[in-house]
């Protein structure tokens, strides 16, 4: 007598969601719009979230006025918004969601983590996209924007910004186990860049 077995597989399409990180001034924001340019004509829904307008609009309720004022908060307050954010990421449900965001915050008490552990579990990002710059190309962007309030602007300090980045990010790869794509922003270069990414994150 002859036994069947029938086996059913069941393939899921998961949703991509990937944390891009960069420091202000390496072109970040233009690099997103021709993203999500390139994702729709593939086809897929994609939503593009910032994480610390999320944090922001928790904080305001809490009287805070300035979004650059959050970075001066205390940690335990810090940590608070950073949850508070996850959670309505995690509730997303578009094929391609990105996070942008910093991978750390210049507190008064040090760097701390943009995307702590306790975020990291909730979000449960499958990529991680590190963008970077030439430091100089990086200083005079910083240099012509007036829309927000910045600290003491040095290639010096920037060189630090984007060597802290690159740590904080691959630490973020080590506890989640998702990968992270370094990509150096050149000028001129958007389409390719854009291109770049998004062969990388397989989308």
């Amino acid at each position: 007598m002859r036994s069947s077995c029938r086996v059913w597989v069941l393939c899921l399409v998961e949703n991509k969601i990937i944390v891009m990180v960069g420091i202000p001034g390496v072109g970040k924001t233009t690099l997103l719009s021709k993203m999500v340019e390139i994702i729709k004509k593939h086809g897929k829904s994609v939503h593009v979230i910032s994480f610390g307008t999320l944090m922001c609009e928790v904080a305001k309720k809490n009287g805070l006025s300035d979004r650059d004022e959050l970075r001066k908060l205390p940690i335990i307050e810090q940590q608070n918004l950073q949850k508070l954010a996850a959670e309505k990421i995690a509730a997303q449900t578009e094929e391609v969601i990105i996070i942008d965001t910093h991978a750390f915050i210049n507190s008064t008490g040090g760097y701390y983590p943009g995307l702590p552990e306790h975020v990291l579990k909730i979000i449960k990002p499958t990529n991680f996209v590190s963008i970077s710059a030439k430091p100089e190309e990086i200083y005079n962007r910083r240099m012509t924007d007036d829309t927000r309030n910045r600290d003491k602007i040095t290639v010096t300090n920037i060189k630090k910004e984007l060597d802290i980045q690159a740590g904080m990010i691959s630490a973020c790869s080590v506890i989640t186990g998702s990968p992270v794509k370094f990509i150096n922003n050149q000028e001129g270069k958007i389409d390719e860049t854009s291109e770049k990414i998004i062969n990388a994150i397989g989308v």
